[in-house]
């Protein structure tokens, strides 16, 4: 029951709307009605301004990694296969992943989880998300698409967890860079056609 209890505040930790709240807290705009319509931290720069933008990215960061940690706070008594592998931080992010992307306070209608899953691995595995950041920066600054440097960082997560063998990250890593690569599907399809927007601040 405590790890059901524990998953589910995950999701609803997950699902705050970081985004929206700023937007609307800060600037009276819901940031849905502008630009991509998404709800996470890139829409957010390109709506409310970079200080608002990194703002979001720092809220959303900050969903994934804290409830890497969920398990060395809740009192969880049970042992075993099942109730390790729930209890493992990685599982444990996967459900405010899903929360982001799904929201409950948002009819189920959210962003990408691009820095949510990177929370989510800072929290596990920190010298692998130092990694992943490199390449995406470097991927946006020779592109100038976030779309494209996230898909190319989450496919690097799988390849590194094959490297550090880390079995449970590499199955989650599969499933994050699955479901980034379909969340992004738009832009993938704008970028061959040219019509995919490149940031200016970098």
């Amino acid at each position: 029951m405590m790890i059901v209890l524990m998953l589910l505040l995950a999701y609803l930790v997950g699902s705050f709307p970081s985004g929206i709240i700023i937007g609307k807290l800060f600037f009276k705009k819901d940031i849905r009605q502008y630009g991509s319509g998404n709800t996470g931290a890139t829409n957010s720069f390109r709506v409310l301004g970079r200080p608002a933008g990194f703002a979001v990215t720092f809220l959303d960061i900050f969903k994934g990694f804290i409830v890497v940690f969920f398990p060395l706070w809740f009192p969880i008594h049970t042992t075993g296969p099942i109730s390790e592998f729930f209890t493992h931080g990685m599982i444990v992010g996967v459900f405010a992943i899903v929360g982001h992307v799904f929201p409950v306070f948002l009819k189920f209608k959210g962003g990408k989880a691009v820095a949510t899953s990177a929370g989510v691995v800072l929290g596990v595995a920190p010298i692998l998300l130092l990694i992943l950041a490199a390449i995406f920066f470097i991927t946006l600054k020779l592109t100038k698409y976030v779309s494209l440097s996230s898909i190319v960082a989450a496919i690097c997560c799988v390849i590194g967890s094959l490297i550090i063998q880390d079995y449970i990250l590499l199955g989650v890593s599969i499933i994050v860079a699955v479901l980034l690569i379909i969340r992004h599907r738009t832009n993938i399809i704008r970028i061959f056609k040219g019509e995919e927007p490149k940031i200016k601040w970098m």
